[in-house]
């Protein structure tokens, strides 16, 4: 059997050695709470390059200060990052793995002492504050913000950008009917509140000519958010601004009861790229080589994304290998236990 998840994945100039990623997840690590990396996110971003993941994306990265999930959270949104965030892709390609970066903006569901922004002026909860509401200057300043985020992200040596554009952050938030109220241009029917991302979009791309790929959410779990239809309808969009691959995950956008099973999203994944014609990535509760390998035979996604797989076990593509027979190669200082 050819075995596609050890199989490689040409995106434009880059080719992953196979299927595997590592999925963005928030450490909350930057303690100097300045957004730079610690010798932290070195050991943890490497560790899973040495363990053979094809792609190594970091956590979400925010493109302005009052962007951060947390006051702990990677910034990106001055030139002082990018030493640090470089240090991250060289411990990365040292093992002929590729690096992501995840640029993000939190909206609404920032937790920080500092004003936040947002769509509308909507709180997530009751232990969230009120966002203030954008106005058209505080929109063109956060584009401009993913544009220079984009620019330090090449000059920090990373292979690939996602948009995180899922978990109810910002771009979810101008996406989605439940946290956008605007009845200006960037608010209203999907079109328009595609406008936002769309102009992010041809930001970066000012910036940026390597891979791009969108994390979105597929599902908002409240019968009045978008559909699969309206993320469909979004997909094709981004695919024809030259979006080349969707990250689709779901969930986030309002407070919800959420039971996850074994690959809950994949199906998301399979839809998107069907009804798009655009690649995709699943991710969510992919535990096993097998479970991994049946979503890329029968064509539901392209790549895998692995999240807290990965955490457990930095040598999951060792495991999963094993489990399929597959003779992987791995660091030749593990040889005799490898």
């Amino acid at each position: 059997m050819k075995h596609q998840l050890f199989s490689p994945f040409t995106i434009k100039n880059v080719t992953l050695k196979n299927r595997i990623v590592m999925s963005p997840m928030c450490m909350y690590s930057a303690y100097d709470q300045d957004g730079h990396t610690q010798p932290f996110h070195i050991a943890h971003y490497e560790s899973r390059a040495a363990g053979q993941v094809g792609l190594v994306m970091t956590e979400a990265t925010s493109v302005l200060p009052e962007g951060r999930i947390s006051h702990e959270d990677l910034g990106i949104w001055e030139d002082a990052h990018i030493e640090g965030l470089r240090d991250i892709t060289a411990s990365i390609h040292r093992h002929d793995a590729k690096a992501a970066i995840q640029l993000a903006h939190a909206g609404r569901k920032a937790n920080l002492n500092d004003e936040i922004f947002a769509p509308s002026p909507k709180a997530f909860n009751e232990s969230l504050k009120e966002p203030t509401e954008m106005s058209e200057n505080d929109i063109r300043r956060t584009i401009q913000a993913f544009k220079e985020g984009a620019r330090r992200s090449k000059e920090a040596g990373f292979d690939i950008i996602e948009l995180h554009g899922a978990h109810g952050y910002l771009i979810n938030q101008f996406l989605s009917p439940l946290t956008n109220d605007r009845t200006d241009e960037y608010g209203g029917d999907r079109e328009k509140r595609y406008r936002f991302l769309r102009e992010v979009i041809e930001a970066v791309k000012e910036e940026w000519e390597g891979p791009l790929f969108v994390r979105i959410s597929g599902d908002e779990y409240q019968e009045d958010g978008n559909t699969m239809d309206d993320f469909i309808f979004f997909s094709k969009e981004m695919k024809s601004q030259g979006v080349d691959l969707i990250d689709v995950s779901s969930g986030g956008v309002v407070p919800a009861a959420i039971e996850p099973y074994p690959g809950y999203q994949v199906k998301y994944a399979e839809q998107i790229k069907e009804g798009a014609e655009i690649a995709t990535g699943a991710v969510g509760l992919i535990t096993s080589g097998i479970q991994a390998e049946e979503i890329l035979q029968n064509d539901r996604a392209d790549l895998i994304f692995l999240a807290r797989a990965l955490l457990k076990n930095p040598y999951w593509p060792k495991q999963a290998a094993d489990e399929m027979d597959f003779p992987l190669e791995g660091p030749r200082q593990y040889t005799r236990a490898w």
